[in-house]
């Protein structure tokens, strides 16, 4: 793609988060690469953070077996969570700030020291892990009818809504992430139930990949930011009026809600 191209489709992006999803970017522009779609992604962050918003942590997604061989891809993506789009538990969320939103629940890390890569190895990604927390991410798309390929999702910020923190931290040494249960509720009815051991084997081997792969990019994972790993279940939809609550085993709950305007 040519540099006009790609302010273009970050433009169109940007414009979506009114409330009007775009055509696939995949259609619009067919010769689309992964290169391309994280240069938009970026080209996005930079007018956000230009306008006074802030990088308080990293997602990671397609950490599922079944979604990579969806898009056809062996490998994760990662998008960047803003200081707006992280919520506390039980904080009502807003359906005007959401395209087409969908709900996943996740097993935060808080870093309590700087990650910096390549060569992170697992030892170095527990060591920086401060705590881990209960979360809902609200996925979003501001594709047309979440019509996605990898180029598509990558160029949305990885397909990133908000992120819904629960209250209660615990040492990773007080939890196996990998056989970490988990009982997704929408509505007060059992929507999906996982495993941690369904995020690349277990989320510390998807905070790993995320360390390697931007640090190889000259970005350092900082103290103090939040990083989503991927799904246990998968997404479900979020309707207006509608609320989730995540029970992961030994880690306690989180719940939102989609409140609708009075």
């Amino acid at each position: 793609m040519e540099n006009q191209d790609r302010v273009a489709a970050a433009e169109s992006l940007l414009a979506a988060y009114d409330g009007e999803a775009v055509a696939p970017l995949s259609e619009t522009y067919p010769d689309i690469d992964l290169e391309d779609a994280y240069a938009i992604q970026r080209i996005q962050l930079d007018r956000w953070v230009a306008g006074g918003r802030s990088v308080r942590g990293h997602k990671v997604g397609l950490t599922s077996r079944v979604m990579q061989r969806q898009l056809g891809v062996d490998q994760p993506d990662y998008g960047q969570l803003l200081d707006t789009m992280i919520h506390g538990e039980g904080q009502a969320l807003d359906p005007a700030d959401f395209v087409q939103p969908k709900v996943e629940p996740e097993i935060a890390f808080v870093l309590g020291r700087d990650l910096a890569g390549p060569g992170v190895t697992v030892v170095d990604a527990v060591r920086a892990v401060d705590c881990v927390l209960p979360a809902l991410e609200i996925i979003d798309s501001r594709i047309r009818d979440w019509r996605i390929g990898l180029a598509d999702t990558v160029a949305d910020n990885a397909s990133s809504g908000a992120v819904v923190l629960g209250t209660r931290p615990v040492r990773l040494a007080d939890i196996d992430l990998r056989l970490t249960g988990c009982v997704l509720a929408v509505d007060g009815e059992i929507a999906a139930t996982g495993a941690g051991g369904a995020v690349l084997g277990s989320p510390i081997n998807a905070l790993v990949w995320l360390a390697n792969t931007v640090g190889a990019l000259g970005t350092t994972l900082e103290a103090g930011q939040v990083v989503i790993p991927g799904s246990l279940t998968a997404a479900q939809a979020l309707r207006p009026g509608g609320t989730v609550r995540a029970t992961f085993a030994g880690l306690g709950t989180v719940t939102t809600r989609m409140e609708l305007a009075a």
